[in-house]
């Protein structure tokens, strides 16, 4: 699993596909501190308010989020700690706060208007840090790591389901944006090695098609983008020897046969790949 890449670098006005990138670094986060405070559940809303509506301040997050500007600040801390977020330009002074001790993550004890810079009265923007993020390999995560894992891949997974429920639900929108859902379900038989390979390539794409603000065309909007890809499930073989002879002298597994899916309605924007 990777978070959001970076954007490459300036490059005129090639079109994305002409561009050759100035790819990010991948990081692996490996800190099982980082990893629990990443996996906190308001600290994912405010990062995902974050990356979809630009830099914040705690108070414009509390509002949005029905939180209160001490529980916002605190979490905005602890965020950029370990560099998720970051403040912007304006209003970046150091800022003294006076927080009660033994605050937990759940803990709003933060001074009042700790938000502005002292002498200046301006606000502290925040920002999400863009990056490759990517975690461990489940071969060597700990048990310990594994629970934090799923906790926070819980949180993102059920936050991606929320939005797209909600845009499905909500939207009243005409015209090109209306047709613009690309969705693809397919199954394709790979080695470890060509998954990671795959998955590289898509990484590749993504960081391709970004671009800074400035060279962003008009009627651009962000479009949020998911990969997920996991091997079929599998089936005992001794549970299932009787039924199929094919299982493999070796006693391994065989995939569990997926039902294949109903094709999709006229009018939707997706592509359905043949099982190969």
């Amino acid at each position: 699993m990777a978070q959001e890449p970076g954007p490459p670098g300036s490059r005129g006005a090639e079109t994305p596909t002409e561009r050759t990138p100035a790819t990010p670094a991948p990081v692996e986060l490996s800190d099982l501190t980082a990893l629990r405070a990443l996996a906190q559940p308001r600290r994912q809303r405010m990062l995902q308010h974050l990356t979809l509506h630009g830099p914040a301040t705690s108070a414009t997050l509390a509002r949005a989020l029905g939180l209160n500007t001490g529980s916002t600040s605190y979490h905005l801390r602890e965020l950029a700690r370990y560099g998720f977020v970051e403040e912007t330009g304006a209003g970046a002074e150091t800022v003294t706060t006076r927080v009660g001790a033994g605050v937990d993550e759940g803990d709003e004890g933060t001074e009042a208007g700790a938000e502005r810079a002292p002498g200046h009265g301006r606000e502290r923007w925040w920002r999400a840090v863009p990056g490759d993020r990517r975690f461990p390999p489940r071969s060597r995560q700990s048990a310990e790591m594994r629970h934090v894992m799923d906790e926070l891949n819980h949180h993102a997974y059920a936050a991606d389901l929320e939005l797209f429920e909600q845009l499905q639900r909500d939207s009243a929108e005409t015209g090109p944006w209306a047709d613009a859902f690309p969705y693809s379900r397919g199954t394709i038989r790979l080695t470890p090695p060509e998954l990671r390979a795959f998955f590289e390539e898509y990484i590749g794409l993504l960081n391709r098609y970004k671009r800074a603000e400035a060279e962003t065309p008009a009627g651009a909007r962000t479009v949020l983008t998911r990969f997920l890809a996991f091997p079929a499930p599998l089936i005992d073989a001794d549970a299932d020897a009787e039924s199929d002879a094919g299982a493999g002298a070796d006693g391994a597994g065989r995939e569990v046969a997926l039902a294949h899916p109903v094709d999709a309605a006229p009018g939707h924007n997706r592509k359905e790949t043949e099982p190969s």
